[in-house]
C-alpha cells in the first residue's frame, strides 16, 4: 500500500489596505535602516548582500526595506509615469504615484531629517562624496528614491524636501545601480561592518586625498621589489612616506581634490596661528 500523498494546505493569500514592503526588517536595536522605493524591488539587496556589506546585512547591524513604487498606483495597469508637460521625448514619474510611496515610507521612518535624510538619485544634484557618506553613516536611517525614463516630477522633490545627489557627470538607465553604490559607501562606515576603524581612516577620500599605494607579498615579484621603507618597521617614516606618495598621486590625477587639500591646510593653519597669538594676548593680560 501506497502512502496517499500530503497536501501542504491552500495558499491563503493576506489581504492588506497599504502596499507592503518585499523585505522585511530583522535589524537589531539601533540598527542602520534603509528604504530604498524603486520599479525594480529585486535588485536589491543585489551586490550588498555579499562580502561584508551582505555580513552586516545578516548579523542585523543594518536593514533594508524596498518599496515597489508601482503598488501605490491607482490603475489596472499600475501606471507611474505621464509624457513631459511642455512636450519632449521620454515619460516622466508622477508626482502623485511618488508623494504616496514616500509618504506611506515617511510612517516607518524617522522625521528629523537631518537623522534620515530622504534622497533622489539625480544628475543634477551635488555630487557625492566621502563627507557626505560620512554624513548619511551619522544617522539612522537613510531613504532612497530611484528614478527612472526622463526623472520625475519637480513638484514632488520641492514638496516633500527631497535632497538630490548625483553619482558623477555620466547618465544611468535607472537610479538604482547609483542606489546602491551610495549604500554600500555608507554602510561600512557604520560601526562594527568593517571590524577596523582605521581602515576607514586611511582610505583615499578620508582625509581629502587619493590612498596611498599598497603592497603584500611576495617581497619581489617579477623584478619588482617593495618600497624598502615598508619593510623598515619605522612607523613614523612609513606614515610620512604614504603621506608624501597621497599627496603626490592626488596632485597629479585629481587636481579638484589637491586645490581643496591646500586650502584646507591653509585654513587649518590660519586657525592655529590665530589660535597662538589668541593665547600670548592672553598672557600677556595676565602678566
Amino acid at each position: 500500500m501506497t502512502d496517499k500523498p500530503r497536501s501542504h494546505g491552500m495558499f491563503r493569500p493576506e489581504i492588506s489596505s497599504q502596499p507592503r514592503p518585499l523585505m522585511q526588517p530583522k535589524g537589531k536595536a539601533g540598527a542602520f535602516r534603509v528604504q530604498v522605493l524603486t520599479l525594480f524591488p529585486g535588485l536589491f539587496p543585489g551586490v550588498l548582500g555579499e562580502s561584508l556589506t551582505g555580513k552586516a546585512l545578516k548579523e542585523g547591524l543594518w536593514e533594508i526595506e524596498a518599496f515597489d513604487i508601482r503598488r501605490f498606483a491607482t490603475d489596472r495597469h499600475r501606471t507611474v509615469d505621464d509624457s513631459p508637460a511642455g512636450g519632449g521625448a521620454g515619460m516622466v514619474m508622477r508626482a502623485d504615484i511618488l508623494a504616496k510611496a514616500l509618504d506611506f515610507a515617511a510612517k516607518k521612518g524617522v522625521e528629523d531629517r537631518s537623522r534620515w535624510p530622504v534622497v533622489y538619485l539625480s544628475p543634477r544634484g551635488p555630487r557625492f562624496d566621502q563627507r557626505m557618506a560620512e554624513r548619511f553613516a551619522e544617522g539612522d536611517g537613510l531613504t532612497l528614491l530611484c528614478g527612472r525614463y526622463e526623472g520625475v516630477d519637480q513638484r514632488v522633490l520641492d514638496a516633500r524636501g527631497v535632497e538630490e545627489i548625483s553619482l558623477g557627470d555620466f547618465v544611468l538607465t535607472g537610479g538604482e545601480v547609483a542606489a546602491q553604490a551610495v549604500l554600500d559607501t555608507v554602510i561600512r562606515l557604520r560601526p562594527g561592518v568593517l571590524g577596523n576603524a582605521a581602515s576607514t581612516e586611511e582610505e583615499s577620500f578620508s582625509r581629502g586625498l587619493l590612498e596611498h599605494p599598497q603592497y603584500t607579498k611576495p617581497q619581489v615579484w617579477e623584478g619588482r621589489a617593495i618600497p624598502e621603507i615598508l619593510l623598515s618597521g619605522h612607523h613614523a617614516k612609513i606614515a610620512e612616506w604614504r603621506l608624501s606618495q597621497a599627496e603626490r598621486l592626488t596632485k597629479e590625477r585629481r587636481p579638484d581634490l589637491w586645490r581643496a587639500y591646500l586650502d584646507e591646510k591653509a585654513t587649518e593653519g590660519d586657525r592655529e596661528q590665530s589660535g597662538g597669538q589668541t593665547e600670548a594676548d592672553t598672557g600677556s593680560e595676565k602678566d
